[in-house]
């Protein structure tokens, strides 16, 4: 099993940054990618960034690159994400998570041929005002 504790959720205005914080503990060798994903009011939860812990791959959806960051700190078992020039639209709950499955870009995109464990955080949310 993988615990994951995300912090760093606030309110900002629109133009703010924010970075957002998630350890991670338990049995972590089997992860082969931990990332964020997001959930507004209303909507399905999407993938927001996603990263190899094993090497330095990233991935973002088209609506956040060149904005947001993702990052880790192999030490302290935690992965950050660095979100710049915040648009209301980015207000969501954001959760941490975790997947046994190989490929990161197919489980951000939620593919229907994703297998294996997953893990998620509780979330902390993330507001940005206009």
């Amino acid at each position: 099993q993988v615990q994951l504790a995300e912090s760093g959720g606030d309110s900002v205005e629109t133009g703010g940054s924010l970075t957002l914080s998630c350890v991670a503990s338990g049995n972590t060798l089997p992860i082969n990618c931990m990332g964020w994903f997001r959930q507004a009011p209303g909507k399905e939860r999407e993938g927001v960034a996603g990263i190899h812990p094993g090497g330095d791959s990233t991935y973002y959806a088209d609506s956040v690159k060149d904005r947001f960051t993702i990052s880790q700190d192999h030490a302290k078992n935690t992965i950050y994400l660095r979100m710049n020039s915040l648009k209301p639209e980015d207000s969501a709950q954001y959760y941490c998570a975790a997947t046994t499955w190989a490929l990161c870009g197919g489980w951000l995109r939620r593919e229907r041929n994703v297998a294996g464990n997953h893990y998620w955080g509780q979330g902390t949310q993330v507001t940005v005002s206009s």
